[in-house]
Formats: structure tokens, C-alpha cells, sequence
């Protein structure tokens, strides 16, 4: 006759390995999403730094752009189609160029408002520094990632609509004369320019103070 002791202590001993498996389960932090999303993670905060180390090379930055821009053109030239790619592209660069053009606070909706003016429209106010409705870097940013977006668009066909190109030239021509015209019309009426050059400084005589008076020699 079988012991009965014997019959139970493999049964008993299997749930002793139950929570070793438990613990490799949970050590492997989720599988291959979690993984993929610690990867992601890390690329971002790489870019982001590069982002962050470019931003003070300012010359260095818009040559960078001349060339995506370049790269861009040549693509489109020896493909020799969408058009309505770089349409699109054009009347969003314009939207951004008036956007860097404009002040923060726009002057007008300031005087409906009745805050006063934003900006020094005399000599004898106080310098302020002109602030962008949208900074140079996010200018600089959102125009790189546009080209980038509509540099792949042209590998898909589904975008290659076809139409009469100069129709679009001209179009796009009228409307930025037109915002140009208007933009440079509401610089002149309340005086500002969109760029700054440093804090004024005023060449006036001053009054001459104890530390410029010097005895005379003998």
C-alpha cells in the first residue's frame, strides 16, 4: 500500500513556485509596449535637446533651412508635380511670416480694449522690446517641420492633383501682396517695427556730477 504522505507533498509543493513566476511576470515591465514607449521616450528627450542646444545658433539654424528648402525644390522640380503640395506649403509660410511680423498684443484690439498701447509710439517713452506674436524659434520650427511634412507628401501619388500651375502662382502672389500691403499699413499707423535692435541709447549732455570735477594741474 501507497503512503499517503508521500501522495501530497507534490501537490503542496507546487504553489511554492507560483509566486517566482508571479515576479518574472512583473519584472519584465510590460512586455515590448513598454519598451517601445521607454525607446520613444528617450528619442524625445534627445531631440528636445538638440532643440534646445540649436536655439541660440541662429545663423547656423535658417542656413540649415536654406538647404531643406533646397532639397524640397529639387524634389519637386525632377518630379514635376504637386502643385497643390506647394500651394498649400506657400499659403502656410505665409500665415507664420504674418504671425512673426505681429506684436504679441495687437495695438488696436489694446485700444478697444482700453489697456493703452502696447508698444512706444514717441521718443520720450519707455523702450520695450518688441515681442513676437510668434518667436523666432517656433518661426524658424514650424516652417522646417512644414517643408519636412510636404517633402514626403510628394512620394505618395494620391496628392499629385493635377492643375494649371501659374493659375496658383498668380493666386498666391495676390494674396501676399494684399497681407503684405495690410501688415505694413498697421505698422504705420501706430508706429512700430517688427524687429529690435537693442535698448535706444541717448547721446544727451548731462549734467556734470562731483566725480567728473578734476583739480587743476599745477
Amino acid at each position: 500500500m501507497m503512503d499517503p504522505s508521500s501522495s501530497t507533498a507534490p501537490a503542496a509543493a507546487v504553489p511554492a513556485h507560483a509566486p517566482a513566476a508571479a515576479s518574472i511576470g512583473a519584472g519584465d515591465g510590460g512586455g515590448p509596449a513598454a519598451a517601445v514607449s521607454a525607446a520613444v521616450a528617450t528619442a524625445s528627450r534627445r531631440f528636445q535637446h538638440l532643440l534646445d542646444r540649436s536655439t541660440p545658433h541662429v545663423g547656423r539654424r535658417w542656413l540649415g533651412l536654406a538647404g531643406v528648402v533646397l532639397v524640397y525644390a529639387l524634389r519637386a522640380w525632377f518630379v514635376g508635380g504637386y502643385y497643390i503640395v506647394t500651394y498649400a506649403l506657400g499659403i502656410y509660410i505665409l500665415n507664420l511670416l504674418i504671425a512673426f511680423l505681429s506684436p504679441q498684443v495687437d495695438p488696436e484690439v489694446a485700444e478697444v480694449l482700453g489697456e493703452g498701447p502696447a508698444l512706444p509710439t514717441r521718443a520720450s517713452d519707455e523702450f520695450r522690446p518688441f515681442v513676437r506674436r510668434l518667436p523666432e524659434f517656433k518661426f524658424w520650427y514650424s516652417i522646417v517641420k512644414a517643408f519636412c511634412i510636404a517633402f514626403v507628401m510628394t512620394f505618395f501619388g494620391v496628392f499629385d492633383v493635377p492643375v494649371f500651375w501659374p493659375i496658383l502662382l498668380f493666386y498666391w502672389v495676390v494674396l501676399f501682396t494684399v497681407t503684405m500691403k495690410r501688415q505694413i499699413l498697421h505698422m504705420v499707423k501706430y508706429r512700430y517695427v517688427p524687429f529690435t535692435f537693442g535698448k535706444q541709447r541717448y547721446s544727451g549732455k548731462r549734467a556734470a556730477s562731483a566725480d567728473d570735477l578734476t583739480l587743476p594741474k599745477d
